[in-house]
């Protein structure tokens, strides 16, 4: 599926990003989504036993290029299923940093990298609308199941353009229905990375991890916040 097909099915539409008391202030000058934001309700999507047994981790590592060496970030990385896995793909002389925007979760992965002595792994707690990853520093970066789950996706994918390699990828997976009903609609997710500069390379069915893959590459420099343009899906 590529992204010329899915702009086709996406109507544009502006959205004031000023005057919310809800919204973080560093985020106002962001159009909001407009589209519902599902709630965290959970730090894990399954048991990682059941991920296990369907290869869900090695498949996903596999199709997205992720070897040892590289440095991968894990974007709501909850209680750390893909951290742990990503630690061992990378090796040592790889990195991968495990960020959430729940304090608590950040804490209790942080003592669960420490007891299994992952030394490549780092913790980092980010915001709804900033993932506080350093500047140019990542080969891969994956949201698993929790895109949509994110408040301030036009301010949170600006923000994390810059932490790209030249080369780098952003690799979302996620369900193909309503982001009230805990999915992204892939050609919604399109829409919204395009409008922040990136270009969607390929989806990939994958329903042993429960939807799609979509992969990403930054293609352009990013918009002025007050340029970005909000997507809808057309009814």
């Amino acid at each position: 599926m590529r992204i010329g097909l899915l702009a086709s099915m996406v109507l544009l539409a502006s959205c004031s990003a000023s005057g919310d008391a809800n919204r973080p202030t560093s985020a106002n000058a962001f159009p909001k989504a407009d589209r519902p934001v599902a709630p965290i309700v959970s730090t894990r999507w399954s048991t990682e036993e059941a991920r296990d047994r369907v290869n869900e981790a090695e498949d996903i590592m596999d199709l997205t290029g992720i070897r040892p060496g590289m440095t991968v970030a894990d974007i709501g990385a909850g209680e750390g299923y893909y951290t742990v896995r990503l630690a061992k793909r990378v090796g040592p002389n790889g990195r991968v940093l495990a960020q959430d925007i729940l304090a608590e979760v950040i804490d209790a992965l942080g003592r669960r990298v420490t007891r299994e002595d992952w030394n490549n792994v780092s913790v980092k707690l980010g915001t709804s609308d900033d993932p506080k990853l350093p500047a140019n520093s990542f080969d891969r970066v994956l949201m698993v199941h929790m895109y949509h789950e994110i408040a301030e996706p036009y301010a949170f994918l600006w923000n994390l353009h810059p932490a790209l390699k030249k080369d780098g990828e952003v690799i979302v997976v996620d369900a193909n229905r309503p982001t009230q009903q805990h999915g992204t609609p892939p050609r919604l997710l399109a829409c919204e990375f395009a409008a922040v500069g990136y270009r969607l390379e390929q989806v990939i069915a994958r329903p042993s991890a429960g939807g799609y893959l979509a992969r990403f590459r930054k293609i352009a420099a990013r918009p002025k916040p007050a340029n970005i343009v909000a997507c809808a899906l057309r009814e």
